[in-house]
């Protein structure tokens, strides 16, 4: 019994699972940026932060790929209860405190990051029609900021009057209650289908590499996910080290930018609406988080509390509004039945910025600083959005 993408869509049926399926990247995405936000208090290095990020979504990476075949076998609602499972599992092990329990946690976390969004796709695909999907899977994607601003707004305040190991508590007390819940509702998403063939690692990249927008889409996803995975690891570090900001400060100011991600995620879901058109939406995002970026890192610390915050507004709307549309596009150009499939071989693509710009953080900040390395993850966002442009206008002609 699992759940699919046929032609009719039981429209009914919309909303509790779009509501459980934005809960379970909210949760995913809270335990995801938990280090990040009680890392002054935790006293952890942009070197260990970059550990966790990238073993997280290393394995994600992997994860990812294989969460479509896991979605046909068990289905979307169970994959979610596995996912908040991988989430307990590996916030208990951040409690520890050391270095290597953090990464252990992020291996476990990768678990979790890379099947929830296949799942979600699976499951939101065959709900609404075609037309709809942008905004549905824009609302969808607002989980990641919402699990981001309760974490910027709740952790820190957890970690300096009480601990960092409370606010990785309070993590896992909301996995605990996804978990029960989306068992709960898994009997009224489950569906017979045929059986799909089991397709290798060759064959599944080819559904990338087979449709030149498709494969524009995974090579511009790069840079713009390991700008919007820096901006939410990394800020409050670099709010306490380079603009003179305190913690709790520091995470209000990342607040805004995910409050602003939240925004940006509808709003950009009813502009690829309008416009029919979720590439040119994902172009203007590439340019404007590559702006920000290299503002912030530039002239961040000569900014006045209000621009600064505007600032932060603006980044926030780009490098985390973005995924939505990217997302439903990825199932406007899949192949009847094989939505899953497809968002976890692009997706496989994306993680590579994912995994990629931790490291790459770590190797430049003891030189340039995080200001620095905010402003070369800036140009590569542009040189993504460039991508988008290019084939764009090569569809065209």
């Amino acid at each position: 019994m699992i759940d699919a993408k046929p032609t009719a869509a039981p429209a009914p049926r919309l909303w509790p699972g779009l509501v459980a399926m934005t809960a379970l990247q909210a949760l995913v995405s809270l335990a995801l940026f938990a280090p990040g936000t009680v890392a002054p208090r935790a006293g952890l290095s942009v070197e260990e932060l970059s550990l966790f990020s990238t073993a997280a979504f290393a394995v994600s990476l992997v994860s990812s790929f294989w969460g479509g075949t896991l979605v046909q076998k068990v289905g979307s609602l169970r994959v979610a209860a596995l996912c908040a499972v991988a989430v307990c599992a590996g916030m208990s092990l951040a409690t520890l405190g050391n270095g290597w329990a953090l990464l252990g946690a992020g291996l476990v976390l990768g678990l979790a990051a890379g099947p929830e969004t296949p799942a979600s796709s699976a499951l939101l695909g065959r709900l609404v029609s075609p037309e709809k999907r942008a905004m549905v899977f824009s609302i969808r994607q607002t989980g990641s900021q919402i699990g981001a601003i309760i974490g910027s707004l709740l952790l820190p305040p957890l970690a300096v009057g009480l601990a960092p190991s409370s606010a990785y508590a309070a993590v896992i007390a909301c996995a605990v209650i996804g978990f029960i819940s989306f068992e709960r509702l898994r009997p009224a998403y489950a569906v017979k289908i045929p059986a799909m063939p089991n397709l290798g690692l060759r064959q599944r990249l080819q559904l990338v590499s087979s449709d030149p927008r498709m494969a524009s889409l995974a090579v511009a996803s790069i840079p713009f996910s390991g700008m919007q995975v820096i901006l939410n690891t990394c800020f409050v570090s670099f709010g306490t080290s380079e603009l003179a900001l305190s913690h709790v400060e520091a995470g209000w100011v990342l607040a805004s930018a995910q409050g602003a991600g939240l925004m940006g995620r509808l709003g950009s879901g009813v502009v690829a609406t309008r416009l029919r058109s979720a590439r040119a939406v994902l172009v203007m995002a590439g340019v404007g988080m590559a702006v920000c970026a290299l503002l912030l890192g530039l002239w961040g610390a000569l900014l006045s509390w209000p621009i600064l915050l505007l600032l932060a507004f603006l980044f926030g709307l780009t490098a985390s509004g973005w995924t939505g549309v990217f997302i439903a596009e990825i199932a406007n150009l899949a192949k009847p039945g094989r939505v899953a499939e497809s968002t976890g071989a692009v997706l496989t693509v994306s993680f590579i910025g994912l995994v990629a710009a931790p490291p790459l953080v770590a190797v430049l900040t003891p030189r340039v600083g995080l200001g620095g390395s905010f402003v070369a993850l800036g140009l590569t966002a542009a040189a993504g959005a460039a991508v988008l442009l290019m084939e764009r206008s090569h569809a065209r002609n």
